[in-house]
């Protein structure tokens, strides 16, 4: 087998980083784009999740230009389509279930797929919630998951009752089409909603797009009527911005995340509290952000809930195994249907390093300590890999299974890092 080798980095770190980004941002605006057209979008991300929408978008009719991290949606989708196309979300969870969403608009059938990982990824809230709206949905292969065939049939708005405890992926994909359904729709979602944080940010961007969300209690409605053409800049995105900060609260020094003061409405903001509690110090210069940790200074060991920041848990499990004392990272027990099962796949690989966590219902306890070196598996998980990057640029012999599958969030995470091949 082959395998990467992560290299040492020799602290403190002194280091500027411009992080991509956020691929959530730029796949809300970008299926709001693909029903109207005439919209350009700035410093989107290049990673697969936001190239699969895009040439999704391509498909189902819409004229997309791609310059850099600028991209131009001139025509928009062609909903009266009639002949069948098919979608590959490839490894992109957001990604295949916007796009569910947004087939169910189209006349033709639209089959949306991805990879294997993909396809193992639960659907059924969000196809039966399309269904009960007038949408043919039929799978293809197991009733619940991908490769589903969509066509827009009678679909109409209306009232949904939706389960908030599987993800919030489905809450927004409906909230980004209601405005083009007959009748909106309200959602009524039934117990926790599960990073909650998300479906603010959905509400943002509609906002930006002249969309009112009306939010009242667990009820969540959307008035039938148009979006308006706006161009639309992507914020840096948080959670990548937590690999580099994690790096310098490793290793003592300083970082600086250039503009990440823009990301403040995204959910996984809040590391930078979390990393004050780890007993790191935050400073703001502008748009910029500075992380700090004194060399000699141990992390101190955390208790949080991880709920609305739930993208974050990796990057903080392995600050967790370098510091002193056990930590508790919970509320993220719905994280084991992301691309990888975050608590039990995350938990075993940090074994394998030497760590010794209890994996929970509901999160992980983790006692920092002695680490050592070993081959981890990223299990397709982009933020698995990035994170044991973070714990192997400290300890020697950290082998990675496959280290290209950053390519779904930061393609280029090594090389910005400061990684080299070893």
């Amino acid at each position: 087998m082959t395998v990467f080798v992560v290299p040492r980095l020799r602290g403190p770190i002194q280091s500027s980083v411009v992080v991509p980004g956020s691929k959530s941002l730029a796949n809300r605006a970008l299926v709001i784009a693909g029903l109207l057209g005439n919209v350009t979008l700035s410093n989107v991300p290049d990673g697969d999740d936001t190239v699969a929408m895009c040439e999704a978008l391509g498909r189902l009719g819409a004229e997309v230009t791609v310059r850099g991290s600028t991209v131009r949606i001139g025509r928009p989708i062609d909903r009266s389509r009639p002949s069948p196309v098919t979608l590959d979300a490839r490894l992109a969870g957001t990604t295949s279930r916007f796009l569910v969403a947004l087939s169910a608009l189209i006349e033709g059938e639209t089959t949306v797929t991805g990879s294997h990982a993909l396809r193992r990824r639960p659907m059924d809230e969000l196809t039966q919630a399309l269904v009960a709206l007038g949408a043919r949905v039929t799978p293809a292969g197991e009733a619940g998951r991908l490769p589903l065939v969509v066509s827009r049939a009678q679909c109409r708005g209306g009232r949904l009752t939706l389960s908030g405890e599987v993800s919030s992926q489905f809450v927004t994909a409906l909230m980004l089409v209601a405005p083009v359904l007959e009748g909106g729709l309200s959602i009524d979602v039934t117990g926790d909603l599960v990073s909650a944080s998300y479906v603010g940010l959905t509400t943002r961007v509609m906002a930006h797009f002249g969309v009112g969300v009306t939010i009242s209690g667990n009820s969540i409605s959307v008035a039938q009527g148009g979006y308006v053409g706006r161009d639309f800049a992507v914020a840096p995105d948080a959670s990548s911005a937590s690999y580099p900060l994690a790096l310098v609260a490793v290793h003592g020094g300083a970082m600086r995340i250039e503009g990440l003061g823009r990301s403040g409405d995204q959910g996984d903001f809040r590391i930078l509290e979390i990393l004050e509690s780890f007993g790191c110090s935050v400073t703001r210069s502008g748009d910029d952000v500075t992380v700090e940790r004194n060399v000699g200074e141990g992390l101190r060991a955390i208790d949080v809930d991880m709920r609305d920041c739930s993208d974050l848990v990796p990057t903080v499990a392995v600050l967790a195994a370098v510091a002193d004392g056990t930590s508790r990272l919970r509320g993220v027990g719905f994280i084991r249907n992301k691309e990888s099962d975050r608590i039990g796949d995350l938990a075993r690989e940090l074994r394998v390093l030497g760590c010794r966590v209890d994996e929970e219902s509901d999160g992980l306890t983790i006692t920092g300590g002695a680490v050592h070196g070993g081959v981890v598996s990223t299990h397709h998980d982009h933020r698995l890999a990035m994170a044991f990057g973070v714990i192997g640029s400290a300890v020697d012999g950290v082998m990675l299974d496959d280290e290209a599958v950053v390519s779904k969030s930061w393609p280029t995470y090594w090389s910005d890092m400061g990684f080299t091949s070893a």
